[in-house]
């Protein structure tokens, strides 16, 4: 990391970025901020509609989320932001499984509502998930970026910053799919499933407040890409560079090429 970087907060167009020493403390301040902007919000509203993402980048800040015993769970309707196709309902690789075992039954939020991947039809899914998120419009993001740059499954090859959708089908990139054996989550890269549903960038880029956390070096690459590339498909976290109320939390693994 060169010099200066650590500790240190800057913005890139519209995009605020944190830089932190461990992960750990990278984890904490997200969750600090996520829990003041939900107290924010329900000083104001109702309820919190909030989008999870379910990857190990985001392991260290959910631990500290939900610990947080000033966050009023009883108010918050929960989403997540994509799925796998073709996996067994148990299975642990299931983003909705991750989630429930990590956050969604260890808080008693007031609503969860998962994609199922193993829906017969996927376009009736696809209209399903779509229109409870039009129901519930997303107040708090909270994602990673994969990579190659992804932010949910929008992989560069079908990442779309002026998607029509919602949600949609996709096939994964291979470079997408070994990531979920880098991350130990499946043993072989012909064990990741080839299709899954995601939200769209549009459906990410339309919540009130968007979160993203992403640690380690696995994800220097697309770290720097997204801070100082082309804002274009080809490395599609760069459009969280076009989002009001973004921050991109990195710890300095993450930061290494900056």
């Amino acid at each position: 990391m060169k010099r200066g970087l650590k500790n240190r907060t800057f913005t890139k167009d519209l995009l605020e970025v944190r830089v932190f020493p461990t992960r750990e403390e990278m984890g904490l301040e997200a969750a600090r901020d996520v829990s003041r902007t939900i107290r924010k919000l329900l000083q104001e509203q109702e309820e919190v509609n909030m989008i999870f993402a379910a990857a190990p980048s985001q392991n260290d800040f959910i631990q500290e989320l939900i610990t947080d015993g000033s966050i009023d769970w009883n108010r918050i309707n929960a989403f997540h932001m994509d799925e796998y196709i073709g996996l067994d309902s148990d299975a642990p690789q299931a983003f909705g499984n991750f989630l429930k075992e990590r956050i969604f039954n260890k808080v008693p939020l007031k609503s969860v509502h998962l994609i199922d991947g193993s829906a017969k039809d996927s376009k009736v899914e696809c209209h399903r998930y779509a229109d409870l998120l039009t129901k519930f419009p997303a107040d708090i993001v909270c994602c990673g970026i994969g990579e190659n740059g992804h932010i949910a499954f929008n992989d560069p090859p079908v990442a779309d910053f002026n998607d029509p959708a919602l949600v949609k089908v996709v096939e994964l990139e291979q470079g997408c799919r070994q990531q979920q054996v880098n991350d130990n989550c499946f043993l072989r890269l012909e064990d990741v499933p080839m299709q899954a549903y995601t939200l769209t960038i549009p459906a990410l880029m339309g919540a009130v407040y968007l979160f993203c956390i992403v640690p380690t070096a696995l994800k220097a690459q697309a770290v720097y890409d997204t801070i100082n590339g082309e804002v274009h498909e080809k490395c599609p976290a760069s459009v969280l560079r076009e989002k009001e109320g973004a921050i991109l939390y990195i710890d300095e693994a993450a930061a290494s090429l900056l």
